[in-house]
């Protein structure tokens, strides 16, 4: 036989597997098309032509092995059709024979892939900036590895026929990476531009409440002025000579002068504020539009694995001897490129296990009333953010009983282990898990489920499985649309920030302490009749030492990925955001539960997190919720939970019910407000803030502090009215009060004593004699519970 050697042409192969890229799937489906329809003429005519096309391409870029197959599968055609009907085992031999082709054109991408490093550095270095060759065809293709870029999408559909400019995959990524630090940026600007409105409204408030002051100070001097002119005898001076007796009449003028152009400053800074949102709205809409259009070429559809699966599909059925009928539909619906690459592998292990351990042979099936063909469909659909493939299968479905005693024979389970049939079938994702007997090149390794759940959870997808004894087996795995910007629900705990996948939450409560207590007690919550575990997310990241944020309403959110669902506890939501996923390398990749990170506008960079698997690490690690019993106070805050074991002795406090101490602090000042929540945070408070005596029975609505610490001069209503407020109601009147102003005067002392305040401080105080103070009440009122 001759011996045939390749002789790569290194510029003229990137040209030939782009053509490859588009032809080679068309032959594909040319084949399975005349397979379906043997009498069918025009196929034949349709495939020469595609072959003598990849032959005399595959020639030029020195592939001379792949030319020479396509020559031979040439001749084979031409040989088929003029002996007449072609039979159904020459077409089986053409598929065989083009599954090879496909063979041989893979190793010539993994070659051009290994080439392209050095050949880019090369030209590079050579010419800076060389233009790409153009490519043109017949008909405009969408490669898998590069994407078009057009206008929109109404331009795409009015010029089917324009020409394409094809640009490489690492410069379309880098294009979107860029993006998304220009939403980043803005983010940033965003969040500026609202501080900045913050301060502006205090600043508003200011000037106000420095108007009135200076109008009473103006008041207070004509009266003196006047006063002072009645008691008078000095009558040398004419009353309209004010220089001798209103320079401080003088200085209030110039002072109300200086507050009016300090008015003007502001309304001005309001102005431009205002300006600058609405052009940062605007920003914001045109970076979307941007995003999405990016995201939009990133995009392939995933048809362009398909021949990868049907090719599967023929392998395993012939060394299974089944018969085996694949349908794809929805093959057009698009993807993530980055997505679609990284499930291709999980996604053959689906059909590989679906022949081998599903559909049953053909005798089984005869004698089962079905059809001796099996019949094996993928359905592609997109649902909101997430793109859901169906994988079924008409076949046996899952052996519950054989999967129950290979775990059991495995260590898994114990005979007195209870499942339900749903944890049952989860085992079979279980790594190293395979109910085969023997081992084969198809199954028994027990890596395919595995890499299946573990591929898509790391994508931020989910798999779920629903089988039938029988009838066949479902798996529904839910991917994300695009890896680059996602909905995610930004989380507070323990004074850090994560973000959870939007599409993982089903539902947000808010639990009382009470209800709390009681959900910590069982370790779980029911939730649409079912028992749900529940976790302090501090406590499932290894933050045993941070307690959660004392408030009346706890949220509590009920996640679910795949067939698993957790409730999680956590501090405070603070909301859904649209965010630029960013790549979090191979360390953190590799860490379960993890599934990227984001950078804020702050400026703060947040793990997006998937709690379910933590939740499963943490069960596997029988990591159990200990039994406490929550103190009963009249509000039913404060409680402080003890852990009680099995012999009844008390022991530490649980975990995720642990409470801080409140402290209230209500000031007019922001000044003082900010320096004692300082001082108060870093001895271990949490400390509500509150700017008069109105804010603060407002906020006395939602939360119960253990001391308040007032001022008496405010604005709306001051201390000793808010003391009274306080005084006269059940609910509130047994909070201590320690008042903190600069009026010293016994007057107001005792004045305030009678109101109901327990402590009495002027300005400044000692640090460590308000502490003491406060560490005294806060340690009375918990022995007095």
């Amino acid at each position: 036989a001759l011996l045939i050697r390749d002789e790569i042409d290194t510029d003229l192969l990137p040209v030939f597997i782009e053509e490859g890229r588009d032809m080679l799937p068309q032959m594909g489906q040319a084949l399975r098309a005349w397979q379906q329809d043997l009498g069918n003429t025009l196929l034949p005519q349709s495939l020469s032509r595609l072959l003598h096309t990849v032959k005399g391409s595959a020639r030029m870029a020195g592939a001379m092995s792949l030319g020479q197959h396509m020559h031979e599968m040439e001749t084979r055609i031409e040989n088929i059709t003029h002996a007449g009907h072609p039979s159904s085992a020459a077409l089986e031999d053409l598929l065989a024979r083009y599954d090879q082709g496909l063979y041989l054109f893979e190793q010539l991408q993994s070659q051009s892939a290994s080439a392209a490093p050095a050949a880019a550095a090369e030209s590079i270095s050579a010419a800076p900036k060389a233009e790409l060759p153009q490519i043109h065809s017949a008909m405009p293709v969408t490669p898998h590895r590069l994407a078009p870029i057009v206008p929109n999408a109404s331009a795409l559909a009015a010029t089917a026929a324009a020409p394409l400019v094809r640009v490489r995959a690492d410069i379309l990524d880098r294009l979107v990476n860029q993006a998304g630090e220009v939403s980043i940026s803005r983010s940033k600007l965003e969040t500026e531009v609202s501080t900045l409105r913050q301060s502006m409204g205090e600043l508003s408030e200011n000037v106000v409440r420095l108007r009135e002051q200076l109008r009473e100070i103006e008041m207070q001097a004509e009266s003196q002025i006047t006063s002072r002119m009645g008691i008078s005898a000095d009558r040398e001076f004419d009353p309209l000579e004010f220089d001798r007796f209103t320079r401080l009449q003088e200085l209030t003028r110039m002072m109300a002068e200086s507050v009016n152009d300090v008015g003007s400053v502001q309304q001005n800074l309001s102005r431009t504020i205002d300006s600058a949102t609405t052009d940062l709205t605007t920003q914001a809409r045109l970076t979307r539009d941007l995003q999405q259009d990016l995201m939009r070429v990133r995009m392939v559809q995933f048809a362009s694995i398909s021949e990868r699966l049907f090719r599967v599909t023929r392998q395993a059925s012939k060394e299974t001897d089944k018969r085996i009928n694949l349908d794809i539909r929805g093959s057009a619906v698009e993807i993530d490129r980055g997505v679609l690459e990284k499930m291709a592998g999980p996604f053959e292990h689906l059909l590989r296990n679906a022949i081998v351990h599903g559909i049953e042979s053909r005798e089984k099936r005869l004698a089962a009333g079905k059809n001796e063909t099996g019949e094996l469909r993928i359905e592609i659909r997109q649902e909101g953010n997430e793109v859901v493939i169906h994988f079924s299968d008409d076949g046996q479905g899952l052996n519950l009983n054989n999967i129950r005693n290979k775990a059991v024979s495995s260590g898994l389970l114990t005979n007195e282990m209870d499942l339900s049939d749903a944890e049952v079938t989860d085992l079979i994702f279980h790594p190293g898990f395979s109910t085969a007997e023997e081992i084969t090149e198809l199954a028994g390794r027990g890596i395919g489920m595995d890499v299946v759940r573990s591929e898509a959870a790391s994508l931020g997808g989910r798999v779920a499985i629903a089988s039938e004894q029988g009838k066949g087996a479902q798996f529904t795995i839910h991917l994300p649309l695009t890896l680059a910007v996602t909905q995610v629900v930004l989380l507070s705990t323990g004074g850090k920030t994560y973000a959870v996948p939007s599409v993982l939450v089903e539902q947000v409560q808010q639990l009382k302490t009470g209800p709390l207590a009681a959900a910590y007690n069982e370790g779980a919550v029911m939730w649409q009749s079912q028992r749900v575990p529940m976790h302090y997310l501090s406590s499932l990241l290894g933050d045993q030492q941070v307690a959660p944020v004392t408030q009346q309403y706890s949220p509590l959110l009920i996640l679910k990925s795949g067939n698993e669902r957790v409730a999680l506890h956590v501090d405070e939501i603070l909301g859904n955001r649209e965010v630029v996923v960013k790549n979090i390398g191979p360390q953190l990749s590799r860490m379960i539960g993890i599934a990227g990170a984001t950078v804020l506008g702050s400026g703060e960079i947040v793990l997006i997190l998937n709690p379910v698997p933590l939740a499963q690490r943490a069960a596997l690690d029988n990591i159990r919720a200990p039994r406490l019993t929550p103190s009963d106070t009249p509000d039913g805050m404060g409680a402080i939970a003890e852990m009680v074991d099995t012999n009844g002795r008390s022991a530490e406090p649980v975990q995720g019910l642990r409470t801080q101490s409140i402290v209230m602090v209500v000031d007019d000042s922001l000044t003082v407000r900010r320096v004692t929540q300082r001082l108060l945070t870093r001895e271990g408070y949490q400390v509500v803030l509150a700017k008069d005596g109105v804010d603060a029975l407002q906020h006395l609505q939602s939360v119960t502090p253990d001391v308040m610490l007032v001022d008496i001069e405010m604005p709306r209503m001051d201390g000793f009215d808010l003391t009274r407020n306080i005084r006269d109601d059940e609910r509130t009147r047994d909070i201590p009060i320690i008042m903190i102003t600069s009026r010293t005067a016994n007057k107001h002392r005792n004045y305030a004593m009678e109101l109901g305040v327990n402590e009495y401080l002027g300005k400044p105080y000692q640090e460590d004699v308000l502490l003491e103070l406060i560490a005294g009440f806060v340690a009375k009122a918990a022995t007095l519970n």
